[in-house]
């Protein structure tokens, strides 16, 4: 038995180390930990209810949006507001841009760069890998960015600025669209879904919606060679690599359920558990502090309390490890997918003994590119101009409150307390608060330390790579896990 420690990761959202034991070349254990604590929560205590919708979001530059519409929709339960329709369809396409936004930057920036590694060199793709993703010079990288930057006007149009925009409020949103606008958000939906059906996928969105089954999507992938765009490169890859039979988590999957209407939610909320779909109730929701850095013990997020203890015993990580009913759930596009019934992902599932794999969680991202982008369009035809986007209310005296997002990397929630119009107490759990979990009191792993068991470690490796493609597949945001 020999070990690892791995870290700092690059391309990783805040701080990261890993700890490996390996034997016979394979992962044995697993331990994530987060090195780094930041203590939002404690900042939000005492400050005016509505403060929360200015600190929040700078959680994170990247998710900021999704940290924003978890606090608005908090403070609009404390509040007891319901937006208006104009308001819940702007919020959505704000929402849904950052996402789009930042399942395009995961797969171009983040995970395909390490497949230009010398290490695969001579395979049939490799050369293919290092033109279109090598860091600095890769082709794609910059084309993605180009077509990064051209999608992001639409968070301009629809909320001033990105990120840490004021848009999204308790009552709705500040900004009307009007027709001008209107038109012009959908060039801008227009030159996105271009770039994504003739570089990414080459093929309608339309089509990759479509595929529902692992054999449909073998087929689509043969069709045409391996370069004519980069979705069929990149399941070239996996291919190759068996990346399907890598990183398999926990057989349970959660999600908040995602953009809602008056339609009810394009990404259904629930608990896939064991290959059964059953409504999602939070009652059981803990968080174990047995191995974090923490003072407290096990509690709801209503309940709970974020106290550093540097000093405790055991502990490995500033992150805590969220439980549902005593059990570890993944989040992410491959849980949401699996809870709203995509028949693709949940054969892809099924292939994995009911489980993701590096393979699936990077197809879910993708395949959601394809439904978020017609989903927009739909909402910006659906927007009625006359109509109000925003209803103020005032700030209760004392009232409590909590809001469920799917940020691009999972289930994020927030729950506070107002006493007094100010903020008694503030808790958040992110998604990688749930994947990248230290063990519980039980000795449970987290579902990245489950996932990374079995893992190859090639001798001499001291950054395995194929460590690193389970790490990626779930996208970290470290920054967003601890707090």
């Amino acid at each position: 038995m020999s070990e690892l420690i791995l870290g700092p990761f690059s391309r990783v959202e805040g701080d990261l180390e890993v700890r490996i034991e390996i034997n016979d070349n394979r992962v044995a254990q697993a331990f994530v930990a987060a090195p780094l604590y930041r203590g939002f929560e404690q900042i939000l205590q005492g400050r005016p209810a509505q403060d929360a919708l200015v600190i929040a979001p700078r959680i994170c530059g990247s998710c900021s949006v999704s940290q924003s519409v978890a606090s608005a929709q908090a403070l609009a339960m404390a509040m007891d507001v319901v937006p208006p329709a104009n308001g819940v369809i702007a919020a959505n396409l704000i929402l849904a841009c950052e996402n789009a936004a930042d399942h395009l930057t995961h797969f171009y920036l983040f995970f395909m760069p390490d497949f230009a590694s010398g290490t695969y060199g001579g395979r049939g793709w490799h050369d293919r890998a290092v033109e279109r993703f090598k860091a600095q010079s890769g082709v794609a990288g910059r084309q993605a960015q180009k077509a990064r930057v051209a999608f992001l006007h639409a968070m301009g149009i629809l909320a001033g600025k990105w990120p840490h925009n004021l848009a999204v409020q308790p009552g709705g949103t500040t900004k009307s669209v009007d027709l001008g606008e209107r038109m012009r958000l959908l060039a801008v939906l227009a030159e996105f879904r271009s770039f994504l059906e003739t570089t990414l996928f080459a093929d309608s969105l339309e089509n990759i919606a479509a595929l529902t089954s692992v054999d449909a999507l073998e087929r689509w992938r043969e069709e045409r060679p391996a370069e004519v765009g980069d979705f069929r490169l990149f399941l070239h890859i996996a291919e190759d690599l068996h990346l399907s039979t890598v990183g398999r988590g926990p057989a349970r999957f959660l999600s908040y359920g995602a953009f809602g209407g008056n339609d009810g939610q394009l990404f259904a909320s629930g608990l896939w558990r064991d290959g059964d779909l059953s409504p999602l109730d939070l009652a059981g929701l803990r968080e174990d502090l047995s191995h974090a850095w923490m003072c407290g013990g096990s509690q709801h997020p209503d309940d709970g309390v974020t106290m550093p203890d540097a000093d405790r015993l055991d502990a490995y990580s500033w992150c805590k490890a969220p439980r549902l009913n005593g059990e570890t759930c993944e989040v992410g596009a491959f849980a949401r997918q699996m809870v709203a019934g995509h028949p693709l992902i949940r054969a892809l599932a099924v292939v994995a003994d009911g489980r993701a794999s590096v393979q699936g969680r990077v197809v879910a991202r993708l395949l959601e590119l394809a439904l978020l982008v017609p989903a927009m369009e739909r909402w910006v035809h659906s927007l009625a101009g006359a109509e109000a986007y925003c209803q103020s209310v005032a700030v209760p005296d004392r009232a409590d409150g909590f809001g469920l997002v799917e940020a691009a990397r999972g289930s994020l929630g927030h729950w506070l307390s107002v006493e007094g119009g100010q903020i008694r107490q503030y808790q958040v759990v992110a998604p990688t608060t749930w994947n990248f979990s230290p063990r519980d009191k039980a000795g449970q792993p987290g579902p990245l330390e489950e996932a990374l068991v079995g893992a190859a470690v090639l001798p001499g490796e001291e950054f395995p790579l194929t460590v690193q493609h389970v790490i990626r597949s779930f996208d970290p945001c470290m920054r967003c896990a601890v707090h």
